[in-house]
């Protein structure tokens, strides 16, 4: 049972509190227990999410022996079921606010849920003093991962977002390749996944049964109050459509495929996002997008601006940009003649060109690149690294502070999808966009008191 020093907070001061970015005073002093449980060798860690990518990031976190399973909370007691084989002896929760309150002796937490949620559970843990493993997208808004960031920064928390390709040796010897200057200067990049989580469609108009152990209310969190429809139409996956639970394909796949783009290029906030594809609908994401950036130039940049381009669904980057990849426009064979991967990325330079599949070592093309050797990076394990660094041993490599930033460029995207052929300009240590005011609504929302 919790001290009666620590009075707990009710659920919805609680939220109020986290909305309104003030402290949440009970759980100061839970960073001291944790502090003082690391000492001992020993890792008690809870799981928000139970079932999906939190079931695969609870399993690979608990592969490292000072870890400690002790509790999980998925709104859905049906996808609790794997876990509660692995994890008998484990508590299991519906409610994160309840998990937070009752479980005061935990170290670290990995948010694994839908995209609406990773912000308001991820602050309330870092309030809790607790280090965060927090799923990609960061967070569903910009100023969401902009409090993040700040927020593991001011209480010196170890963080990791889950790219856990980041880590991997293709990635790691693709920026090890760009900043060595194997390609020279770069000029522009070309980036896409062929996913496509959007939908043009009606949304139904029933309303469905909740399932039974299946908590709406919670799911919907910070969202504002509506009907459930069945049949997969939100959960458990399609969420990653809807305009207010998801970030689209660009959220799922583009902290992924912008990450070794970003950390090659040492890049920070553009200067300006243009959507070239259709506008989100009334409920759902839209596919197809084309998305051009503006970032300022930096060390590793041919000029004073880099353009980078993202493109999915069934969009793919120009065919004069492709022929440098897969041959030449008449279609002889060369030594460039492969396949575009359906995921992936273009980097062009000032002596050759790379490709980098996603996921996939990294292939260098032109005169001058096309016989130099390519020595492969050693590699890490993105999970345990994030639980070593809360030992005190070594550091994460997508921390907050990186993946904030990343964060914020990927739901850039998102936010110019709804002004297609606009120009948006981006002030980024303002948070605001300078020449359509009306972009700066998607910039932060509102919350739901529930």
């Amino acid at each position: 049972m919790p001290s009666p020093s620590r009075t707990s907070l009710t659920r919805r001061t609680f939220l109020k509190q986290l909305a309104a970015g003030v402290a949440v005073a009970p759980f100061v002093t839970r960073g001291l227990m944790a502090r003082a449980q690391m000492a001992t060798g020993t890792i008690r860690h809870a799981t928000f999410g139970a079932a999906g990518m939190a079931w695969a990031d609870v399993q690979a976190i608990a592969k490292h022996p000072a870890v400690s399973v002790v509790a999980a909370c998925d709104v859905d007691l049906n996808r609790t079921v794997e876990f509660r084989k692995k994890f008998p002896n484990a508590r299991i929760y519906q409610d994160f606010r309840e998990l937070l309150d009752k479980e005061r002796d935990l170290d670290t937490v990995n948010v694994s849920t839908p995209d609406h949620m990773h912000a308001t559970i991820g602050l309330a843990a870092m309030e809790c003093g607790l280090h965060v493993y927090g799923q990609k997208p960061l967070t569903h808004d910009l100023y969401e991962a902009r409090k993040m960031a700040l927020t593991a920064r001011e209480k010196k928390l170890v963080t990791q977002m889950g790219i856990q390709i980041h880590s991997g040796p293709e990635y790691r010897t693709a920026v090890k390749l760009v900043q060595s200057g194997a390609i020279g200067k770069v000029r522009e990049v070309h980036t896409w996944s062929n996913k496509a989580w959007g939908e043009a469609g009606e949304q139904p108009q029933r309303v469905d049964a909740i399932p039974k152990d299946f908590n709406w209310n919670l799911w919907l969190g910070v969202c504002k109050e509506r009907p459930f429809i069945g049949g997969g139409w939100y959960h458990p996956a399609n969420w990653r459509k809807r305009l207010d639970f998801g970030t689209g394909t660009f959220g799922d796949m583009g902290c992924h495929i912008f990450d070794p783009v970003f950390n090659a290029l040492a890049l920070t906030a553009p200067i300006s996002v243009r959507s070239e594809g259709a506008a989100p609908n009334a409920h759902s994401w839209a596919t197809d997008a084309i998305v051009h950036y503006v970032y300022p130039g930096t060390e590793f940049t041919a000029g004073a601006t880099l353009p980078v381009t993202w493109y999915d669904g069934k969009q793919r980057p120009p065919e004069d940009i492709q022929a440098l990849v897969t041959g030449s426009k008449d279609g002889k064979a060369d030594e460039k003649s492969k396949k575009l991967p359906d995921q992936g990325s273009i980097f062009i330079g000032t002596n050759g060109i790379m490709v980098l599949p996603h996921i996939g070592m990294p292939r260098l093309i032109g005169a001058e690149v096309k016989d130099m050797e390519i020595k492969k990076a050693v590699g890490a394990d993105h999970w345990l690294q994030f639980i070593d660094a809360a030992l005190g041993v070594g550091k994460t490599g997508a921390n907050f502070d990186y993946a904030g930033p990343l964060s914020e460029s990927v739901l850039l995207g998102s936010v110019a999808s709804r002004f297609p052929q606009t120009t948006l300009e981006w002030d980024g240590p303002g948070l605001k966009f300078t020449n359509v005011a009306e972009a700066n609504d998607y910039v932060k929302r509102a919350y739901r008191t529930w």
